[in-house]
């Protein structure tokens, strides 16, 4: 597609998907109503990888987004391709090839003429007998390679999508990619971005890291969500891009939502780690000088993202299967509801305990009781002890699924057993379910070679030479307007969220909580309030390892990254919030000191 004659100087992309059962109504809004040149969507997080891989294990023939085909581009192909907008999905999850051959069945069922490239080339399984030789060990704990894995899979980047599109491509289907590369590749394909143009590539990319998540970037998960309006109706995000990097991020016109420099600076914070050192396959991003204008309602311009060259390693995403895993909830209502949730749960696992003692069985791998309504989460700052209504919830593992199945039947007696109120277990009787757990490694990039399959025909991509990462900057004095204020004065005490906005999520059993000050003037007081030993203290019910603070002057933000604090993290987490999405609101009630006045 020429984007000079298409759109003038820019061109748009709508991100119509944040994960794998965002809903339905982002795509057709996109094409119908966003002038898109170019439409693309993100399936895969850590944990849908988990869940691909047990589909695949039950299916030889599943292993992607289903919804994608079925659902998504059954619906919207014909109008898509009369409107000449490009489809980039790395909905093709552990079997890219199978999503394509399912799409390409429904266009030929539909007689719509259209041109689908696959790209592969990151599934690592092949190499795993060499890479146990080696001894290669997971990124967070050193720990060795599991012995049965269920999915080896590197996240690529967008070199490959670029050459997809290059050689005529309409729709791009990938496998495991970075989430920013399904965009970051139609930017390189349409200005022409060469490898090494490192500045413009860190844009491109943070353009792709703002719609990645859907919603997340016009309203979705804002820290002042009674602001954001027309949720029903809330606009999926467009990003309009120029050939300098700069962009626009937007949304259909007549849509619910909030695009404002608070929701984008939101999303920019999310899960970026040490954000002056981003680390991608295709560039090593500096975020710290971003900066956010607001353009118009619902507009806002980024600049300011700078870029190095990458390293010479991907990050592999491996799955295996670790025993069973169950989940039991069950309603209680009533004086002293909590004590009695927190004693129901113990009675259970008690009996049970002894019931696998009588059956030959050993004790469970882990146990993990959580109290919901009464603020579980909050640890010792919850408020809600006394609620009259709470949910025990009762998760546990086991190395045999038949101690499981027993562990199940054993929930229903708590309604008559033991405690007053209990009313309901939520859907009947829980089911044991395989725990597919995550493991992630680092692999030299010229162990693989990414291939694009089009038309019949496999073709190589050229990928540059890859050199080792170059260390990350040196910490320098904190920039104008970060140093620590005065300690003397006339101070009060306030929660956090009067302060700042915040957005947390995962990177395995990693939580990232982003703080952006509300008021550029309140930054120094979030920073001196936001120390990492005051926030590894709040949190430290939660958290278990360092926590470590990186600044984002140009957007008056810190990034706290906290490790060692989801309970292992996605699937292998017993946790009610096993992601981290509620750490950002019970960081953001931490007390802090202000000086009288200061907040209006």
């Amino acid at each position: 597609m020429d984007a000079t004659t298409k759109t003038g100087r820019t061109v748009r992309i709508g991100g119509a998907s944040g994960f794998w059962g965002d809903s339905s109504v982002g795509a057709p809004q996109l094409v119908r109503h966003g002038e898109i040149d170019y439409l693309v969507f993100d399936y895969l997080a850590e944990l849908t990888m988990s869940v691909l891989a047990a589909a695949r294990l039950r299916k030889p023939e599943l292993g992607y987004a289903t919804d994608f085909v079925a659902v998504t581009m059954k619906s919207l192909l014909k109008e898509i391709a009369a409107r000449n907008i490009g489809v980039v999905s790395n909905a093709g999850g552990i079997n890219p090839r199978g999503c394509a051959q399912a799409l390409a069945a429904i266009a030929a069922e539909q007689g719509v003429d259209v041109r689908i490239a696959v790209v592969e080339g990151d599934d690592v399984m092949p190499l795993l007998p060499a890479l146990r030789e080696s001894g290669v060990e997971d990124m967070q704990k050193g720990q060795p390679l599991p012995d049965k894995l269920v999915s080896a899979n590197a996240y690529l980047g967008a070199l490959p999508i670029r050459q997809a599109l290059d050689d005529g491509a309409q729709i791009v289907i990938t496998g495991r990619c970075v989430d920013s590369a399904v965009t970051l590749g139609v930017l390189m394909h349409e200005f022409g971005w060469r490898p090494d143009d490192y500045d413009l590539l860190a844009q491109g990319s943070l353009a792709g890291h703002i719609i990645e998540c859907g919603c997340q970037a016009t309203g979705g998960l804002h820290t002042d969500w009674d602001s954001v309006p027309d949720w029903p109706n809330i606009g999926y995000p467009v990003v309009a891009c120029r050939a300098d990097g700069s962009f626009l991020v937007g949304k259909p016109p007549g849509t619910g939502g909030l695009v404002s420099t608070a929701t984008v600076g939101e999303q920019i914070l999310y899960e970026i780690g040490d954000p002056a050192a981003y680390l991608l396959p295709d560039v090593t991003c500096d975020f710290t000088g971003v900066t956010l204008a607001q353009a118009g309602p619902d507009l806002v311009e980024v600049r300011g993202a700078r870029g190095r060259a990458p390293g010479d390693r991907y990050k592999v995403s491996a799955t295996y299967v670790d025993g069973f895993r169950c989940n039991a909830q069950l309603s209680i209502v009533g004086f002293d509801a909590v004590a009695k949730a927190e004693r129901t749960a113990q009675a259970i696992l008690a009996r049970t305990r002894a019931l696998f003692a009588a059956h030959g069985f050993g004790d469970y791998s882990r146990t993990h009781v959580e109290v919901l309504g009464a603020e579980s989460c909050y640890g010792p700052h919850a408020q809600t002890r006394h609620t009259r209504e709470a949910i025990m919830r009762l998760a546990v593992m086991h190395p045999e699924k038949a101690a499981l199945e027993l562990f199940a039947r054993e929930i229903s007696a708590a309604g008559t057993s033991w405690s007053p109120g209990t009313t309901g277990s939520g859907g009947g009787r829980p089911s044991p379910s395989p725990s597919i757990r995550q493991y992630a490694f680092l692999l030299e990039k010229d162990k693989l070679s990414p291939t694009v399959l089009i038309d019949g025909e496999c073709k190589p991509v050229a990928m540059p030479v890859a050199a080792p990462a170059a260390a990350s900057p040196s910490a320098q004095p904190a920039p104008d307007g970060l140093d620590a204020p005065p300690s003397a004065g006339d101070f009060e005490e306030v929660p956090l969220i009067r302060l700042a906005y915040g957005r947390s999520g995962d990177k395995g059993d990693i939580s990232n909580i982003g703080l952006m000050a509300r008021r550029p003037e309140y930054l120094p007081w979030l920073r001196a309030g936001a120390t990492p030993a005051r926030v590894a203290q709040w949190l430290g019910h939660l958290v278990r390892g360092p926590v470590t603070r990186h600044d984002l002057p140009g957007i008056h933000a810190v990034n706290l990254v906290c490790e060692e604090a989801l309970d292992g993290g996605g699937m292998a987490s017993l946790r009610n919030d096993p992601l981290g999405k509620g750490m950002a609101q019970i960081l953001l009630a931490m007390p802090v000191r202000v000086p009288r006045g200061l907040l209006p």
